[in-house]
């Protein structure tokens, strides 16, 4: 016990031996020049969004196992899709184009790949998974379509 109190007592005057920092007065505050502020990234394009490339592609099927809606509890809930199934070859690409709600409150989501045709592949399927974010809507009741089918229903 004594051999605690002496090392609690030389860990104190240790600390209090430590030199103070200096505090030096407050400087003014200055906006950065205009050339110099950082600039703002946009946020990456999903890769399953249409690219400008696609046109040069042959469009494709995809095979659709599973699909469902995640709904985030958030105010307004943020809605996402999530698809699962195979692609026809690993050098196909996911592509999915989300059309506004229409007057029914239905959106459509088309789900499809591309490949260049004049690419060599194995013909072997390719398992996918893809989480697509459908975004927030105004207050109702709607319904999401996946190539025709229907994937499920929410109120926003």
């Amino acid at each position: 016990m004594r051999h605690l109190i002496v090392v609690f007592l030389t860990v104190l005057l240790a600390a209090a031996c430590a030199p103070t920092p200096t505090l030096e007065p407050d400087a003014p505050v200055v906006n950065p020049p205009i050339n110099e502020s950082p600039t703002q990234e946009l946020p990456a394009m999903p890769s399953y969004a249409p690219q400008p490339n696609d046109v040069n592609f042959s469009r494709e099927n995809v095979f659709i196992q599973e699909m469902g809606l995640l709904i985030r509890e958030s105010y307004p809930p943020q809605i996402t899709l999530g698809i699962s199934g195979d692609l026809p070859t690993p050098c196909h690409q996911l592509r999915a184009e989300i059309a506004p709600p229409d007057s029914r409150n239905k959106i459509n989501v088309d789900v499809y790949t591309v490949t260049d045709p004049n690419m060599l592949c194995t013909q072997v399927l390719k398992p996918f998974q893809e989480n697509i974010d459908l975004g927030t809507f105004p207050s109702g009741h709607y319904s999401v379509w996946v190539n025709g089918e229907l994937a499920g229903e929410f109120d926003s």
